[in-house]
């Protein structure tokens, strides 16, 4: 990282041994079959139809990851520079870019999408009573299809959901694909613009991201903007697609949530959004806006319960941010990335707590 300001000796409380130990385990932890995507994404999806991939999809090149103290990477495995899939850790990215939205004035978290954003899903009764924060944090419980997906289809919805069929927004909780690529539709009608250029030039560039990552739709996922056709990304690769990046540029977002959306002297994402993101849900605390809470260590048991965390496909890709240690770990295509996380959590000191906190 080359982000600008001293925020003191990396080292500083760093059992040194400790964390090059973890970072060589999980180099050596890799998620099998990921070289060969289309394969490997066929065995993960559960759903019991529409299971055809309509998205580009990378193969996998195995474990790469970087751990960053106070802005300097201390570790690293594996080829930390390789652009890997994201999965739904792209979610967490789509959230950031609603937070540009959010910032210059473009939306408001609990107003209804359709006061904005002219689309027939949030017509009717259930559609105008979405709003932002139900897209963002996954209780909007709307009911359709988009780019040939129905929502119904999604088995994560059911398995891991506590939605009710037919129940208002805001009163359950589902993770569930289609409802999210709702969500990177909806925001690309509020820019109108392309998700990945308003990515690209409000936040990889003023955090120095490398040129390398991309974001990907699906083949039909287009609408029409003031007389063009605009590509819409999908906010995860269950059907293909998604963000595909390395893990130095993930942990220099990472970085960026870390520091309250402050990069060197300048202000990307506000404070007040990062906050937001990181707020529990009130029908799911261990979710925020589209990001994973370990509050109360019902992500990652044996992790602190100071993280925060971006992950995907059950955290083979993981972006973790932890204040407390003034740490960021970027995993990608890494096996078993809870004893990472509390590997190196150990050789890690947290900032002591002051006495009028």
């Amino acid at each position: 990282m080359d982000e600008a300001g001293g925020f003191g000796d990396p080292w500083e409380g760093v059992d040194a041994g400790g964390v090059a130990e973890a970072a060589r385990r999980q180099g050596e932890r890799s998620v099998p079959g990921v070289g060969d995507m289309a394969a490997y994404l066929d065995a993960q999806v559960a759903d019991a139809s529409h299971r055809e991939v309509i998205g580009p999809l990378l193969d996998g090149g195995g474990a790469s990851g970087v751990v960053v103290r106070r802005g300097v990477v201390i570790a690293s495995w594996g080829d930390p520079a390789r652009v890997e899939m994201a999965y739904s850790a792209t979610k967490s990215v789509l959230a950031l870019v609603a937070g540009v939205a959010h910032d210059d004035g473009l939306l408001e978290l609990d107003e209804p999408v359709r006061a904005r954003v002219g689309l027939p899903q949030f017509d009717g009764v259930h559609g105008r009573a979405v709003t932002w924060r139900h897209l963002l944090d996954q209780t909007s419980q709307w009911e359709g299809e988009l780019w040939g997906k129905p929502t119904s289809v999604d088995a994560q919805s059911t398995r891991e959901g506590t939605e009710s069929a037919g129940g208002p927004p805001g009163e359950g909780w589902a993770y569930n694909d289609v409802r999210v690529n709702l969500t990177a539709l909806a925001l690309t009608v509020l820019f109108r613009r392309a998700l990945p250029e308003v990515l690209r030039e409000r936040v990889m560039a003023p955090i120095g991201a490398s040129a390398s990552w991309s974001w990907h739709g699906y083949a039909d996922a287009f609408v029409d903007l003031d007389g063009s056709r605009v590509p819409v990304v999908s906010g995860g690769a269950h059907w293909g697609g998604g963000l595909w990046i390395n893990a130095l540029d993930l942990a220099r977002l990472g970085q960026l949530c870390l520091r309250g959306g402050r990069w060197g002297h300048t202000q990307v994402v506000s404070a007040r959004w990062i906050e937001q993101m990181w707020t529990p849900c009130r029908v799911k605390p261990n979710y925020g806006l589209s990001w994973w809470l370990n509050d109360h260590r019902t992500v990652w048991p044996t992790a602190p319960a100071t993280g925060r965390c971006a992950r995907g496909n059950g955290g083979g890709h993981l972006l973790w941010v932890d204040p407390a240690r003034d740490l960021v770990i970027s995993s990608r295509w890494g096996a078993q990335v809870e004893s990472l996380l509390a590997e190196v959590s150990r050789a890690v000191e947290p900032a002591p707590v002051s006495a009028s906190a």
